[in-house]
């Protein structure tokens, strides 16, 4: 929760530490925003000025307990909690245990199992429709909906096997190692636009190609595939990244800082790795 220094406040000039703050609420200050700049270290020993604002990690409880009881701060948002229903938590596990029953034995779609445990809480009154309705990430859904008629076109047109072609011939006679980086590269690049299954199932036979040609190991050009086909960190193209791009309130650029290093680290390791190893 973030707490705001109110005018007049007793802790105007003074520190955290200096009210006991820790002990008399138990909850931790984690930063101080103050005109523009972000403070982290020390906080307990900052003096603190009017219109501070800080941000506090503990239990709902106390937290509520420091909204009524601290007149010098005020809440920034109020604390709502949701009622628990612990009378409901079988009924969670339940539908949970069945989309896992039809999942793993049955071998359902993975969508429709999960449809139905979703249903199946809402007709035991876990979740109302409501509920259910505002769990919904649209911008998600919609971002998916544009996504996946993409990459199925670029697949079906020919669109992705020509580029993929042209960037393995451009290449020519290389050494093993730098075949296996452009493969890791390409096979990247390609899971952003289709899915993982579908860039793996159009590469391997290329790259395959291209590794005997090379005079390299065929298995370990496949294997690169299927594993980098798995490196996609830097757009939320993948289902994955989108779910999670709502919740976290994440940019596109978020994704391209982030996962451009991680995506770096991720083939080189990779790389390393299949090479000494395999």
């Amino acid at each position: 929760a973030e707490a705001v220094i109110t005018p007049r406040s007793d802790l105007e000039g003074k520190t955290l530490h200096d009210f006991n703050f820790q002990k008399l609420f138990n909850v931790t200050p984690l930063a101080i925003y103050r005109n523009g700049h972000v403070l982290y270290s020390v906080l307990v020993d900052v003096p603190l000025q009017m219109g501070d604002a800080i941000l506090f990690h503990g239990t709902w409880d106390m937290l509520k307990i420091l909204d009524r009881q601290c007149k010098d701060l005020s809440l920034t948002i109020p604390i709502e909690v949701e009622p628990l229903k612990p009378e409901k938590a079988l009924f969670a596990a339940f539908w949970f245990a069945v989309a896992m029953v039809m999942i793993i034995i049955f071998k359902i779609q993975l969508s429709v199992c999960l449809m139905t445990a979703a249903l199946g809480l809402i007709l035991t009154k876990v979740l109302t429709i409501d509920e259910a309705y505002k769990a919904v990430d649209w911008r998600t859904i919609f971002l998916l909906a544009g996504l996946i008629p993409l990459g199925i076109a670029t697949e079906k047109t020919g669109t992705a096997e020509w580029i993929a072609k042209a960037v393995l011939s451009m290449i020519g006679a290389v050494s093993p190692i730098v075949l296996y980086a452009v493969i890791a590269v390409l096979s990247t690049i390609f899971t952003l636009v289709i899915s993982n299954v579908g860039a793996t199932v159009l590469l391997v036979p290329l790259v395959v190609a291209m590794a005997l040609e090379a005079k390299a190991d065929p298995r370990m050009a496949a294997l690169i595939v299927g594993i980098a086909t798995s490196n996609s960190f830097i757009l939320p193209t993948h289902q994955v990244n989108a779910l999670y791009m709502g919740p976290g309130k994440y940019k596109s650029i978020d994704f391209i800082k982030a996962g451009s290093l991680l995506s770096i680290i991720f083939i080189v390791v990779l790389i390393a790795v299949i090479y000494l190893f395999y």
